[in-house]
């Protein structure tokens, strides 16, 4: 037995880890063309690529692990089954139950550190990824000049060059529009070279310019009246070093605490401490809201309909109704009133509809702690015995089956998430949605590899497809009986 569980161990570990490198890099690739714009072109150091690829594998385990544990399952009973290994175990007097037995354990310690990730270090992670990816994105393009072109990407500048050095760090013929602000007109530089290079601290960069002339605008800001003569004053230079403030260039770390109170970032614990005040904050707001509306309310006509002095009209006008002008003015203010009460109701729902969405979010963070750990198990419930059943290894039929039911899976759990998130769905419904639809599937599948199905076997279905085609060609094509024969066989013979 032992060496039956230590065999399936082996079959099982390599395509998991083959596969679950493989989906991890697809993954990451989908992630860089997403957000391929705003990492090109800043000059980001390799280090800061490498942390955030590496946390977004850290984010990416939830879609990739529950994926290629449906996949390698797959794979690794189907090749069982392929080479007639689960014949040869199954004529040794173990059936399939006790030999995925060990099987199953390993899954369930996966699923368990699964769980504990989600709780104690995808939080973090989330946190860090997303600091730093509001930071990558916020961040400007380094400086580029293409020849020919104005770069207005240094705030207050417009540079523009003719040519420049293979280098990029000599330009040519240059045109340097500066735009003060409160100022009346642009301060303009023109230079035959400069050469460009950055400061110590890489926060100005510096260009010297040569053989140039600067026209600055001499009026006064307040300036009414107008005069040609001193309009602008002219600069003739031999050379001249001017500095831009390359601050807005530079990656500022933002800091975190601004994320933390983010749902994804929170754990177990916190997501409880932060629901329970969420939740205290709506009551308070729904207190607020009955004892504002009581002062609008007549608590009269209860009166009225107990002691039997109120008996509701019917089949009477408008103007029979009204006998005064009191009754009429008691009924404006009704209506009056009424409309009070729908504005408060309205402002109090846009005031609670923000900290209602965030019970909704908190509800369903909370639950897919536990979705994650419990999808590893029902998608190795479905992979192992479909692998059993159809008995084919490799890369081919199994990636499509286990594409095809991940599909199914996925497409279930997001589109419940979706209806949970607006609320169509509590959050319990829509985060075990997908879980509990394929769960009988999983059951179902278990069963029919430990009774030795067939279920996609497709010569089964080609003699049953002929069986039925069979029957119905005799149910409209009627065999002839005996006399019909004897008789078509002598009018045959006295034709000859």
């Amino acid at each position: 037995m032992k060496k039956i569980n230590l065999l399936i161990l082996q079959a099982f570990i390599k395509p998991f880890l083959v596969t679950f490198f493989i989906v991890m890099f697809v993954l990451l690739m989908l992630f860089l063309f997403k957000y391929i714009d705003d990492l090109i072109g800043k000059g980001f150091q390799w280090y800061v690529i490498l942390e955030l690829l590496s946390y977004q594998c850290a984010v990416q385990l939830s879609m990739a692990l529950p994926l290629s544990m449906l996949l390698s399952s797959i794979m690794t009973f189907g090749n069982l089954g392929e080479s007639y290994e689960l014949v040869a175990i199954k004529a040794a007097g173990v059936s399939l139950r006790k030999a995925m037995t060990p099987l199953f354990l390993v899954v369930a310690l996966f699923s368990a550190g699964s769980f504990l990730f989600s709780d104690y270090i995808l939080p973090v992670v989330n946190l860090k990824m997303g600091s730093l990816l509001y930071d990558v994105r916020k961040k400007k393009a380094d400086f580029f000049i293409k020849p020919g072109v104005f770069n207005n990407t240094i705030p207050g500048y417009s540079i523009r060059a003719k040519d420049k050095s293979e280098d990029g760090t000599t330009l040519y013929d240059m045109m340097i529009y500066e735009h003060p602000s409160g100022g009346t007109a642009p301060n303009i530089t023109f230079a035959k070279e400069g050469f460009i290079q950055n400061s110590a601290d890489n926060n100005y960069m510096v260009l010297q310019l040569k053989d140039g002339v600067r026209y600055e605008d001499s009026r006064t800001k307040n300036a009414k009246r107008y005069d040609p003569r001193q309009q602008f004053t002219r600069f003739r230079f031999k050379e001249t070093t001017t500095k831009f403030d390359m601050g807005s260039f530079q990656m500022n770390r933002t800091d975190q605490d601004l994320f933390k109170s983010h749902h994804q970032m929170l754990n177990l614990k916190q997501l409880k401490m932060y629901s329970d005040s969420n939740m205290i904050y709506l009551d308070s707001l729904k207190k607020i809201n009955v004892v504002e509306s009581k002062r609008y309310i007549n608590y009269y006509s209860s009166y009225y309909r107990e002691n039997n002095k109120f008996k509701p009209a019917t089949n009477i006008s408008l103007d029979q109704l009204y006998h005064n002008d009191q009754e009429r003015l008691a009924v404006s203010n009704a209506l009056s009133q009424a409309r009070q009460v729908k504005e408060m109701a309205q402002n109090r729902t846009a005031e609670f509809q923000p900290y209602y969405e965030k019970d909704i979010r908190y509800d369903v963070e909370w639950h897919r702690k536990f979705t994650l750990a419990v999808s590893c198990l029902l998608l190795f419930g479905i992979g192992a015995p479909l692998g059993a059943i159809i008995r084919k290894g490799g890369l081919g039929l199994p990636v499509v089956m286990a594409i095809c039911f991940f599909l199914i899976y996925h497409v279930i759990a997001t589109l419940a998430e979706k209806a949970a998130k607006d609320a169509s769905l509590t959050p319990l419904w829509g985060m075990w949605m997908a879980i509990i639809v394929l769960t009988p599937l999983a059951i179902f599948l278990t069963y029919k590899s430990t009774s030795d199905s067939a279920i996609f076997d497709a010569d089964q279905y080609k003699q049953k497809g002929i069986k039925f085609l069979r029957k119905l060609l005799s149910f409209f094509i009627k065999p002839k009986s005996k006399e019909e024969k004897v008789s078509h066989s002598l009018d045959k013979h006295e034709v000859q």
